[in-house]
């Protein structure tokens, strides 16, 4: 149905623009409509249904062509300049703003548009020109001229009329409730282009005011339409020798097309930046008007608290919200009551204040506010400035605010839970001593800092003897005991700042940090040994645990494992020499020694 219609339009309007326009066999229309009413017919469609409008639309601007009486040999040319023309705008368009309906995108879509419309009719009106110069012999500028007016004023009207009507309905025309103005509007308008080009006179301004009030009132569908009108009654009357153009008989019927088209470019000039202007103003009057109206949904129905507060502080508004969240009525925390706001936090809120409002640029902050009951909720707010009532130059502060005393507590919960993982993930569970991580960390630290100062290190491998037949005879429980109390006595026997890391099941280490030589590793073994010594008593159960244990010093230690291969071996022969004792190792070196 749709394509029928467009042929109608198309076809009939080509049709007519020739009929009003052709004053000798060789001029052309005054204002083109069909190729605007094709183009905005594709702006509104997909692109991939194009070339069904397209075809279409340009048999239709054939059949039209061949009705008002232009040769056969001319109708094939100009529809391909009107196909090249309308290609010319769409393609652009459509490229630059897929989504012509997207308000943020219409000043491109506006500059786009009346970019590609000049080049597009500055394309067809030269192969056009050259055409008319070839077949009737008339100078390239003039007809150019005469092309590209008629074309650009069809574009700029037709093209943009038929995208709105196709996008908003006919309500963009005479919308609901406006009808009857829109009908007076245009009627004036019909009345008075009537009535100059009724008349001999060159006073074709008059039509001006009327335009002018239809744009005022009914944006750019009083334009469109009134231009539409007006390009209707000058177009019959100067094709029927009538009206103000015909004052000067020796103008030629070019000269009248090219008057009748500045006359008409000229509304469009005088109109077109009113309907603009006012269309900025609308919408930032709606943008206004819609904010206000928020701002008092939000503040009187929202659940989050608002409050209004001046430069200095004082609150001049309080949202219900206040009695719900923090017990107090609005109006009992009107004024300076900063009491309210916990006293560590004052600060901070003052300073965010000053910036706000310096800056302008919006900040979130938290602060605790004091309940009526006397207990503090933490409160997130977010600040940001609107201008004063009674002064639009200066600002006042918004906050917004909610309560997430919830929040903080999960928070801090969730922190202290992260720093028990982390905890955890450093210390043996069964003890308590660290692990090997923390074995892998302070090792790496301290090889390092003997690199550096010169100082030596020992690493203790210790393990606990015949400790599988503990767990045989007595079980897993008390083999658990055994190993708790023999790490207790282990952090009994060195200095604080010494390592006691448990690798697993009955195997320790111990790092022996900043010593000067093998004798003070010796001691600390001696002291473990003879730590062990005292029967352990575990729940009526007594045990004599001993150790054995594999010393290795270093002064310089390349790599870790020379270290930690070195104690390993110290422990093998700790263990081969009979148990309860310890073997000391120096880079490889063993050097005997035995418990005392």
């Amino acid at each position: 149905m749709d394509r029928a219609v467009l042929a109608v339009l198309v076809g009939g309007t080509a049709w007519l623009s020739l009929r009003l326009g052709k004053g000798a066999a060789d001029e052309l229309a005054a204002v083109w409509i069909s190729s605007g009413i094709l183009t905005g017919w594709l702006l509104a469609r997909e692109t991939r249904a194009w070339p069904v409008y397209l075809g279409v639309g340009i048999a239709a601007d054939l059949a039209g062509q061949r009705l008002a009486g232009v040769p056969w040999g001319q109708v094939g040319f100009l529809a391909a300049c009107h196909l090249i023309e309308v290609l010319a705008v769409v393609w652009p368009v459509r490229r630059v703003v897929p989504n012509i309906g997207d308000p943020q995108r219409w000043l491109t879509l506006g500059g786009v548009a009346t970019a590609s419309t000049l080049a597009g009719c500055a394309l067809s009106g030269m192969l056009a020109a050259w055409m008319s110069g070839r077949v009737g012999g008339a100078g390239f500028s003039r007809a150019f001229l005469g092309w590209y007016a008629a074309h650009v004023v069809g574009m700029v009207i037709f093209a943009t009329a038929t995208l709105v009507i196709h996008m908003e309905g006919w309500r963009a025309v005479a919308p609901r409730g406006k009808g009857r103005s829109f009908t007076i509007s245009m009627g004036l308008i019909v009345a008075v282009g009537l009535l100059v080009f009724s008349l001999p006179y060159p006073i074709l301004f008059l039509t001006y005011p009327p335009l002018l009030l239809g744009a005022f009132r009914h944006r750019f569908p009083g334009v469109a339409i009134g231009v539409i009108l007006l390009a209707l009654i000058g177009g019959v009357f100067t094709a029927a020798g009538k009206g103000p153009l015909w004052v000067l008989e020796d103008l030629g019927n070019a000269g009248r097309i090219a008057l009748l088209q500045l006359y008409l470019a000229g509304g469009c000039l005088i109109t077109i930046p009113v309907v603009l202007g006012m269309a900025e103003r609308d919408k930032l009057t709606s943008k206004v008007r819609e904010n206000e109206h928020r701002y008092r949904l939000l503040a009187d129905h929202s659940g989050d608290l608002v409050v209004r507060l001046r430069p200095d502080g004082e609150r001049v508004y309080v949202s219900p919200a206040a009695e719900e969240i923090l017990g107090w009525k609005p109006s009992e925390m009107l004024g300076q009551r900063w009491s309210l706001v916990h006293q560590e936090d004052q600060p901070r809120q003052w300073t965010a204040m000053a910036e706000v409002l310096k800056s302008g640029t919006p900040q979130t902050l938290r602060y605790r506010v004091r309940h009526r009951d006397g207990h503090y909720l933490w409160m997130e707010v977010v600040m940001r400035t609107i201008p004063k009532e009674n002064d639009p130059a200066a600002n006042d502060l918004i906050l917004s605010g909610r309560d997430i005393s919830k929040r903080v507590a999960a928070e801090e919960a969730l922190e202290a839970s992260q720093r028990e993982l982390e905890r955890l993930s450093r210390v043996d569970a069964l003890t308590g001593v660290p692990n090997r991580r923390q074995l892998e960390e302070r090792l790496s630290l301290a090889l390092l800092r003997i690199a550096r100062s010169g100082d030596a290190i020992a690493l203790m491998y210790l393990d606990i003897d015949h400790f599988k037949q503990i767990n045989d005879t007595h079980g897993h429980a008390v083999g658990d005991r055994v190993i708790r109390e023999f790490a207790r006595r282990l952090l009994a026997s060195v200095r604080a700042t010494d390592l006691v890391v448990r690798l697993g099941g009955d195997e320790f280490v111990i790092l022996l940090d900043q010593i000067d030589d093998p004798e003070m590793a010796r001691g600390v073994a001696r002291k473990i040994l003879a730590g062990m010594r005292e029967p352990m008593e575990l729940e009526g159960i007594i045990l004599q645990v001993t150790t054995s244990i594999g010393v290795a010093f270093a002064r310089e230690v390349k790599a870790q494992d020379d270290l930690l291969v070195s104690a390993d071996d110290a422990l093998y022969e700790a263990k081969e020499g009979g148990r309860n004792q310890y073997r000391l190792g120096v880079l490889g070196e063993t050097l005997p020694g035995r418990s005392q």
